[in-house]
């Protein structure tokens, strides 16, 4: 007798979950879950986060909060202080969100996989050969937040955000299925290009947040727009945001991706792979020991 929930089991069918998250009006379908997520009534929600809790496992234990009046400020919940430290070693870049890890490891010339037999060029996906030269044969790592977790991402490190490009695109779902079957996934949907460099060095670091359907809306908290599918400019915006490693930078509406890229001189931290689940402030990679900062 199969004992996996009925809920796992139609997840498993890859070509129903496909079906049922992509081969539909994608634009139509996120811009009314965003204006449902928006209704405040708390009666309303309660029975959304009810019939949303049988089809994942949501876990509100560590929320500041234990009611809300919207789906919209579940979904973008803050934590109660101190549940995501961060780790405070200098020579650590940590993730910036809760996360499963996704594709990983070194980019080859200027060329990254989101799914094995699925590459894509850092000029494709950041929209600017400059930016993707300095990050040639460095390091990546794809972070998928899925619909149930703390949906708030951070500052990896002491940083300074230069420049935001904003790109608008598709709503592709971004799961591991629909990553096997979209080519260059990630470089249709909209994102957001963010431009870093660090603190102490002037190290850049480029992180691309991507939106995926039902979650088309990036808000950076540094920037007084939110950005989403009706977003049409400026796409790119100069800023100067200083921040300090663990500081919030921004929420997704419900669950989506963050790829991280850091130039040649970093390595991923020891045993990090693909499938892992990560909380937000855990080290996500590292420099070399031979351009360590000195103890």
């Amino acid at each position: 007798m199969n004992t996996t929930p009925l809920r796992d089991r139609l997840l498993l069918q890859e070509d129903l979950n496909f079906l049922l998250t992509n081969r539909i009006p994608r634009h139509a379908l996120t811009r009314l879950v965003g204006r449902y997520s928006r209704i405040r009534s708390r009666w309303l929600t309660r029975l959304s986060i009810a019939i949303w809790s049988l089809f994942t496992d949501l876990d509100l234990s560590e929320a500041a909060q234990q009611e809300f009046d919207s789906l919209h400020a579940c979904f973008t919940r803050a934590l109660r202080p101190g549940a995501r430290p961060y780790d405070p070693n200098p020579d650590v870049l940590a993730s910036p969100c809760d996360a499963i890890v996704g594709e990983c490891g070194a980019v080859q010339g200027q060329q990254v996989w989101q799914a094995k037999g699925f590459p894509y060029t850092l000029a494709d996906l950041m929209g600017s050969a400059e930016l993707a030269a300095q990050h040639a044969d460095g390091r990546y790592v794809t972070l998928r937040l899925t619909s149930n977790m703390y949906h708030r991402f951070h500052a990896p490190h002491d940083l300074v955000v230069d420049r935001v490009t904003y790109i608008s695109g598709d709503t592709w779902n971004v799961n591991p299925i629909a990553l096997k079957r979209v080519e260059r996934l990630f470089c249709k949907n909209e994102r957001a290009v963010i431009e870093t460099r660090l603190a102490a060095d002037g190290t850049r670091l480029t992180l691309v947040p991507v939106a995926a359907v039902l979650v088309a809306s990036i808000r950076l908290y540094w920037l007084d727009v939110l950005l989403h599918l009706k977003y049409r400019g400026p796409n790119v915006i100069p800023c100067h945001a200083p921040m300090h490693k663990g500081q919030e930078m921004g929420w997704f509406e419900h669950g989506s991706t963050i790829i991280v890229f850091v130039p040649p001189g970093w390595q991923l931290a020891a045993g990090l792979a693909s499938g892992q689940r990560l909380r937000a402030g855990q080290a996500l990679l590292r420099r070399d020991p031979a351009q360590a900062s000195p103890t």
